[in-house]
């Protein structure tokens, strides 16, 4: 098996700020491991992944050191990437195999004449109503009260016309604010506690683990913006191109058989997953062991999805609302 090396918090800044830049995969391959085999040795079939270096994507780590994937018959190499956004160029140029985005990506990819398609899911919403791994802060003196108050605020996202302002968007109509007098600006998770903190926005919109890190500096949830959306919203997932899935369904099927195992597994086990995100990313044990978990399910909510494909293509993210045949299993 293979990866890249743990990345730091640092470069996770990075690469969340440069989302919506070049797109272009991390660099490289990964060495070998050394770890061991699964049975046929040799006979593992290389597949390269794009991932996000974030808790959502846990459970690819974790099956990879379960063995599920060499089970499988697979031999996995991990590449850290900084959004679906910039995924979508190293699977449609064949330089991935697949590659984790959320759902709105792919939505955007295929809105713009993209043949992309998911294989399996990946992280859905916390399913909780006063608790959740993303959510909309403001500082503990805000005069913002309720998603409304977010009418002519400045709010950060990590990607502009992406899953954050249209979920955001959504919430806020529903609580009877304007959304489009909302100012959305693009700030990396990783830095939007500081901006926070420091007065350059009003709110911002935070993902674990930064989002615990936030909320222990004084800052308070205005809105769980996923739950708020659909309490069993389907966030990202795992995709392929229309090609790969046409072309060699068999390599499909396993990657799907692997992470079907993998999710399982993590959502069976938390402690296991919050330890997995200690080898892939430097977020301290006291942190991990704080944050809130996604939800980890193989199936997609398509009642879920199609409201949140509704709502992208009312604020402005989709020309269309999209056909859930061509973007769902």
């Amino acid at each position: 098996m293979k990866r890249k090396l743990p990345i730091a918090l640092a470069a996770a800044s990075v690469l969340a700020v440069s989302a919506c830049g070049s797109g272009s995969p991390s660099g490289g391959g990964g060495s070998d491991d050394g770890g061991a085999g699964g049975e046929g040795g040799g006979d593992l079939t290389p597949i390269s992944v794009g991932v996000i270096p974030i808790v959502d994507t846990a459970p690819i780590w974790l099956g990879e050191e379960k063995g599920f994937f060499e089970e499988e018959g697979l031999d996995l190499e991990l590449q850290t990437t900084s959004g679906g956004a910039a995924a979508v160029p190293g699977v449609v140029s064949g330089d991935f195999d697949f590659a984790f985005g959320n759902i709105v990506s792919v939505m955007v990819a295929t809105d713009q004449g993209l043949d992309l398609k998911f294989v399996t899911n990946g992280a859905s919403s916390a399913s909780t109503d006063d608790d959740g791994f993303s959510a909309v802060v403001i500082p503990e003196d805000s005069p913002i009260q309720s998603p409304a108050d977010l009418e002519g605020a400045t709010v950060s996202v990590n990607n502009l016309a992406n899953i954050g302002d249209t979920t955001i968007s959504y919430v806020v109509e529903q609580d009877g604010g304007d959304p489009s007098k909302i100012d959305f600006v693009e700030v990396g998770f990783p830095d939007a506690p500081a901006a926070l903190a420091n007065g350059q926005v009003d709110a911002a919109w935070i993902l674990e683990p930064f989002l615990s890190s936030s909320l222990e500096d004084g800052a308070r949830v205005v809105s769980y913006n996923f739950y708020d959306t659909h309490p069993n919203l389907d966030i990202a997932g795992y995709f392929t191109s229309g090609d790969k899935i046409e072309n060699d369904p068999e390599l499909v099927e396993k990657f799907r058989a692997a992470m079907t195992k993998s999710l399982e597994y993590a959502q069976e086990n938390p402690q296991e997953v919050r330890d997995i995100v200690g080898t892939y990313t430097e977020i301290s044990e006291e942190l991990r062991a704080e944050m809130v978990l996604p939800t980890y399910r193989a199936e997609f909510n398509r009642e879920a999805t199609g409201l949140l494909g509704e709502a992208a293509a009312k604020y402005g993210t989709l020309s269309v609302e999209p056909n859930l045949d061509d973007i769902l299993p």
